[in-house]
């Protein structure tokens, strides 16, 4: 299974090489950009961590594995997990938790993940010719792709953020550490041509919200 994941990160890294090839990117662009991704990716993979290490006891090392370290994502496989124990009339992790209650939660997470796995076979060829086909036509198609691609990722963002900003003000003051760090140090970055300060903003607006969260919280 480990191998399975390995294959496609050394798969999906070859892919987006081959693209940023053909849209005029250089090597060192592409580096870059695979660096960020990289240190971007170690924040949220230790919240996934934690949220395996509380889901092991629950459901065992080989469903948690397949779940979260897999296929699924971390808060909805908690979620899942607990909504298909209360489906069968039960908790995790209590008296009544039995074999046909962690059926009930395998098939809860294996169909409640099933539509992204599906949506993502079936789309996301369509998808990229779809916008192929849209930006051909004029430079005004590609800004407003680029437009609409922004945001996307600001209001997937801004979502997460604000779900977690309305519990309280500690966590509305993590949030601004966060945003003011990221935007600080790539500013930073841009100005003094430090390449490095840029791929290193994300982690670092992350370890610096979980230091104020730790002190606030």
């Amino acid at each position: 299974m480990l191998a399975i994941v390995i294959f496609q990160a050394v798969k999906f890294i070859s892919l987006a090489k081959g693209a940023g090839t053909e849209i005029g990117m250089t090597k060192k662009e592409i580096n870059s950009a695979l660096k960020t991704g990289a240190i971007a990716a170690i924040g949220p993979s230790f919240a996934i961590v934690i949220v395996a290490i509380s889901l092991i006891p629950l459901l065992g090392d080989p469903l948690t594995l397949l779940r979260i370290g897999v296929i699924g994502s971390a808060p909805v496989e908690s979620v899942g997990a607990s909504l298909g124990a209360g489906a069968y009339g039960t908790e995790l992790g209590s008296s009544g938790f039995n074999m046909e209650a962690f059926t009930a939660v395998v098939w809860t997470l294996c169909l409640g993940g099933s539509g992204w796995l599906i949506f993502a076979a079936l789309a996301t060829k369509s998808m990229s010719k779809l916008e192929a086909k849209a930006t051909e036509k004029s430079e005004k198609n590609k800004r407003i792709m680029g437009i609409i691609t922004t945001a996307a990722m600001v209001a997937a963002f801004g979502n997460l953020a604000s779900a977690e900003m309305v519990k309280g003000f500690s966590y509305i003051v993590a949030v601004l550490v966060a945003s003011a760090t990221m935007v600080i140090l790539t500013a930073l970055g841009n100005k003094y041509k430090k390449n490095w300060l840029r791929e290193w903003s994300l982690g670092i607006a992350i370890l610096a919200s979980l230091v104020v969260g730790y002190f606030t919280i």
